[in-house]
């Protein structure tokens, strides 16, 4: 089932903001405002596009480098350990086989329904290692509300360290602390990503992330800066836009509608970064609105889906399982939204100038 709207390609042209960021990764303590740190990421540059040619008469004899390409996939609310989950992963690694992957970004709620216990808890084999065999990649991870435990209330703040213990265990899992930023090897000047600790903004612990995040972005000299984390800014699913989640399920407590993360989204990285992608709604989005020129997808139908229905304007929306695929060449970004049989429903062009 799916609702399309608006032009189903679109060209548009978004600021660059400026710099990179180049260390090794490193592990974060627990996933709290007391403790919390932000790992960092950086690739080795990338190799060919600077040799000499012959030139023309005059001319340096350069050959213009030429431009990087970093393709990866984004989706949440994947760790279900159903045949669902099984299929996407199974298609991912048909599409990665045949047009080329750098990695998987996932978006959160990695672990349902409470996360995991330690690192050695069954449900890493179930929900996460077994369903994506297939896929020979980096996954790197942020964390949902249900990775924090709880059955999703998110409340269990220490849990969130398994998940970022289990880095250090598994060959693919790439969680090096609660929030971080991260250059793909394959991408250094080209794309930068920043991972983003959305629950813990619920919760108002953030004030330390939001601090070291801003400086990230600030001193980014990639083309692109795209940022990802679990809460949405805008969304046409059941828990809706921020500062006003789950208005509609009739819930009161002032900590889930969002209010915070709202904010922070807001002084962070909108209109900083070019591109926020999240899950936390079980569909797929690409919206026609922005925050402040940062563009917004929604990407959470990785093993199930839930309903849709929102006012927002959006380009593409479909509760068919399936992820985002993006391709990164200079100044060229193109996501296309593939289902869980592998056929591209909304393709979206972002060219800067």
């Amino acid at each position: 089932m799916q609702r399309l709207s608006g032009l189903v390609s679109l060209a548009v042209v978004v600021a660059a903001c400026g710099g990179s960021e180049g260390a090794s990764s490193s592990a974060g303590g627990p996933p709290d405002e007391s403790s919390s740190s932000g790992g960092t990421s950086s690739g080795a540059s990338s190799p060919g596009g600077d040799g000499v040619g012959d030139g023309e008469p005059g001319s340096s004899g350069e050959t213009p480098a030429a431009p990087k390409t970093v393709r990866f996939v984004a989706m949440g609310d994947t760790g279900t350990g159903s045949n669902a989950q099984l299929k996407v992963g199974n298609t991912i690694a048909a599409l990665c086989k045949a047009r080329g992957c750098d990695y998987v970004q996932l978006l959160g709620d990695n672990l349902y329904d409470s996360g995991a216990s330690s690192v050695d808890d069954p449900i890493w084999q179930t929900h996460f290692e077994t369903p994506y065999a297939a896929i020979d990649l980096d996954f790197w991870v942020v964390l949902g509300n249900h990775d924090y435990g709880h059955g999703g209330a998110g409340t269990d703040f220490p849990k969130g360290q398994n998940e970022i213990a289990y880095s250090a265990k598994s060959a693919k899992w790439k969680l090096p602390s609660a929030y971080w930023h991260h250059v793909p090897p394959s991408g250094d000047g080209a794309v930068e990503i920043f991972g983003l600790d959305t629950n813990m903004a619920m919760f108002g612990r953030h004030a330390a992330q939001q601090k070291d995040v801003a400086a990230w972005i600030a001193a980014s000299k990639s083309e692109w800066k795209i940022a990802v984390g679990h809460h949405p800014y805008k969304s046409n699913g059941p828990h809706g836009n921020a500062g006003k989640y789950d208005a509609k399920l009739g819930v009161s407590l002032p900590t889930v509608d969002g209010k915070t993360v709202k904010s922070y989204l807001e002084d962070t990285i909108c209109g900083k970064v070019d591109l926020y992608l999240s899950g936390h709604d079980h569909s797929r989005q690409w919206l026609n609105e922005s925050c402040k020129g940062t563009e917004l997808a929604v990407s959470g139908a990785g093993a199930k889906a839930t309903e849709l229905g929102g006012k927002n304007a959006s380009l593409f929306e479909s509760l068919e399982l399936g992820f985002l695929y993006i391709v990164i060449e200079g100044k060229k970004l193109t996501a296309e939204f593939v289902d869980e049989n592998g056929k591209t429903e909304f393709t979206h062009t972002i060219t800067k100038p």
